[in-house]
């Protein structure tokens, strides 16, 4: 392999290739057993498939380094099955297919910028700012005197994701979600 990437390099984020390939390392840790050879253990996300392994390494095993590139994009519109971004550079547009985007699908707006990942020219993943900014097109209004400590209730956001959110939300409200984990953060307008 031309280029490659040692276990002692292992971090959170990584892209490594192994199998042919792209995964990214969600979590990993160096053990040393009390005889014989150090390990690393890791848990790594295909990027294509999403599916995760959970492989062991031993220290000092390399992998390849997948050729990856990631370019800032500006989300169009939705045709069919894909979602088609254009490179705020250079106008070209990029069709990136409904199991690439994961849970993006649940916050993209048009005109909303994002990044997309690419591997081997083809675009396989797109992740997005930590929290966005969605107005709520549907929720029932809260009930008077239903006053529970952290009652929450249904609210349908403009890209058409459904999550819960207090009482005193109500329809037109703008909302900040955290997208890594689709949970209301706090009433923005």
């Amino acid at each position: 392999m031309a280029d490659v990437i040692d276990t002692s390099e292992f971090r959170n984020g990584l892209k490594i290739l192994v199998d042919g390939d792209p995964y990214e390392i969600v979590d990993f840790q160096h053990v040393k057993p009390g005889k014989g050879a150090a390990i690393v253990r890791t848990r790594i996300r295909n990027l294509i498939s999403g599916r995760t392994l959970e492989p062991t390494f031993r220290s000092g095993d390399k992998v390849g380094r997948p050729d990856i590139d990631e370019k800032e994009m500006q989300f169009l519109y939705k045709e069919g099955d894909h979602f088609v971004f254009m490179d705020v550079k250079n106008f070209e547009q990029t069709h990136v297919d409904v199991s690439g985007l994961g849970d993006a699908k649940n916050y993209l707006k048009e005109n909303m910028n994002a990044h997309v990942l690419f591997w081997n020219g083809r675009a396989i993943s797109v992740s997005m700012a930590n929290a966005v900014e969605l107005r709520v097109t549907r929720c029932d209004p809260g009930v008077r005197g239903d006053t529970v400590s952290g009652a929450l209730k249904p609210a349908t956001l403009e890209t058409g994701f459904t999550l819960n959110v207090p009482l005193f939300i109500n329809e037109g409200d703008v909302l900040k979600i955290d997208t890594r984990s689709g949970a209301y953060l706090t009433r923005v307008g």
